[in-house]
């Protein structure tokens, strides 16, 4: 069976610009990507590369496919290198969107994570994302000073109403001292501040250090209660396995659309169940479903996916 490849770039302008410790994202740069069978049958696809994750860069991609056959096999689009995780992502789910399109569990805000504005602004925002239904929210942390976040954290949990879970996101921008700072505080919350208001659960702090120092966040993991989570240092498929296989059995955030190809993710996790929260890259609706294939089976259970990022984020 043979495939033509056609795709088409697209920018889309945040409302305002992410702000994360690696700086300031202002447009999200990607590819739509279509395939179409020699029957005419059509599957689409997305690229969306995150270059300071590790990934392709969206110029790299556009001239990977350009050197591409203009008729492709199977087997062509299953050899994609994997430098190339975001390619392999965008064609993989294409083919499968031909082959294996599968209906979709509709899901509600409650089981989304939410992402806040980074800095004092979540405390102005979180009441309306409440309203809409969402109970998990996520943070970006290492944006300001250590000091003047932790005064923030403290209004922000004692706002929250119980049952209220929050993420940390460091993107993996603290010191060792100032990761053991954060996990105590975040003991100490888990805990009421002593009691003195109902607990929030702090569900985990995430990549609080650099991927390089896997050993580290290893022994962070053990010697507080409240849990890692990695991201960065699970980018990829290849990542993920070699984490795994270094004997990470705490959190791992999974972005299915910079892991590689979603066929591979869904062979290794069906035989090695992880402790698994799907995001998103700000992908749009096209990787967003084809990553919502993959987190529906495998995301856990009592976790939120990471995809609380609604519309109103892009001009």
């Amino acid at each position: 069976m043979s495939y033509t490849l056609s795709f088409k770039p697209y920018q889309r302008r945040f409302r305002t610009p992410l702000q994360t410790h690696h700086g300031l994202w202002k447009v999200r740069e990607g590819l739509l990507i279509e395939l179409r069978r020699k029957d005419g049958a059509v599957g689409r696809g997305e690229v969306a590369p995150i270059p300071w994750f590790g990934t392709e860069t969206g110029e790299r991609a556009i001239e990977f496919f350009n050197h591409l056959p203009p008729v492709l096999s199977k087997a062509d689009i299953f050899a994609i290198p994997g430098t190339f995780p975001c390619c392999q992502f965008g064609l993989g789910s294409a083919w499968e969107a031909i082959h294996n399109s599968q209906p979709l569990v509709k899901l509600t805000p409650a089981d989304l994570s939410a992402l806040l504005p980074a800095g004092k602004a979540a405390c102005e925002v979180w009441p309306m994302i409440w309203q809409k239904g969402h109970r998990t929210f996520k943070w970006k942390i290492g944006v300001l000073s250590i000091a003047l976040e932790l005064q923030i954290f403290r209004d922000l949990v004692e706002a929250l109403p119980e049952g209220a879970k929050l993420r940390l996101d460091a993107n993996g921008g603290l010191s060792l001292l100032e990761a053991q700072r954060w996990l105590e505080t975040c003991d100490y919350v888990r805990g009421g501040f002593g009691g003195c208001i109902p607990p929030i659960q702090v569900e985990y702090l995430e990549q609080p250090l650099p991927p390089a120092e896997f050993e580290a966040m290893q022994q962070l993991s053990n010697a507080y209660h409240t849990p890692i989570a990695l991201d960065e240092s699970v980018a990829t498929l290849g990542q993920l396995i070699r984490c795994h296989k270094r004997g990470w059995r705490g959190v791992m955030v999974v972005k299915a659309a910079i892991a590689g190809y979603p066929q591979a993710l869904r062979e290794f996790l069906a035989v090695h169940p992880v402790d698994a929260v799907f995001s998103s890259v700000f992908e749009t609706e096209v990787g967003r479903a084809a990553a919502f294939a993959l987190a529906q089976r495998f995301n856990t259970k009592e976790r939120a996916i990471g995809f609380g990022v609604g519309e109103q984020l892009w001009i």
